[in-house]
């Protein structure tokens, strides 16, 4: 809950909480607050058990954490063995790499020497226009400006 609060500011906290309750109510108003809390963390408690109980014994591993998008996502990639399979053979490293070759006009290649286009390291044509050659640049005059408000 306070992971993110640094000494600066904890100590910014202190000397509030002094200012405003005074040094005699302090300690009195600090007791009251752990008491909510405490009485606001075992309300939270009795509820989730409560829930666990009604949901039956299919659910008694359910954790609450798992209603997070991220957290079930994460649980279900690692969990699943139908899904380790897929993950095993899909490389998105790889994946991307060759969408950023063809985007940058390289012509990637692949285990056996033959690239994207279908054309083989050594002979380099095969007939059909390649797609994926970077087009002559124009000169520097000739070029477009970039407007960066446009895209």
């Amino acid at each position: 809950m306070f992971n993110d609060i640094g000494g600066l500011e904890l100590v910014t906290i202190v000397v509030l909480a002094i200012l405003i309750f005074g040094p005699d109510k302090l300690p009195k108003v600090i007791q009251d607050v752990t008491g909510f809390i405490r009485k606001v963390r075992a309300f939270s408690d009795s509820a989730k058990e409560d829930i666990r109980s009604e949901l039956g014994p299919d659910f008694k591993d359910f954790e609450f954490e798992d209603l997070n998008p991220k957290t079930f996502i994460r649980k279900q990639l690692t969990e699943n063995e139908d899904l380790k399979d897929i993950r095993t053979s899909f490389d998105l490293r790889k994946e991307l790499g060759e969408v950023t070759d063809a985007v940058n006009g390289k012509e990637p290649e692949t285990a056996a020497g033959v690239t994207a286009t279908g054309a083989t390291a050594a002979s380099g044509t095969t007939g059909a226009p390649d797609l994926l050659k970077k087009p002559a640049v124009p000169a520097a005059e000739q070029r477009t400006p970039f407007d960066a408000d446009a895209t």
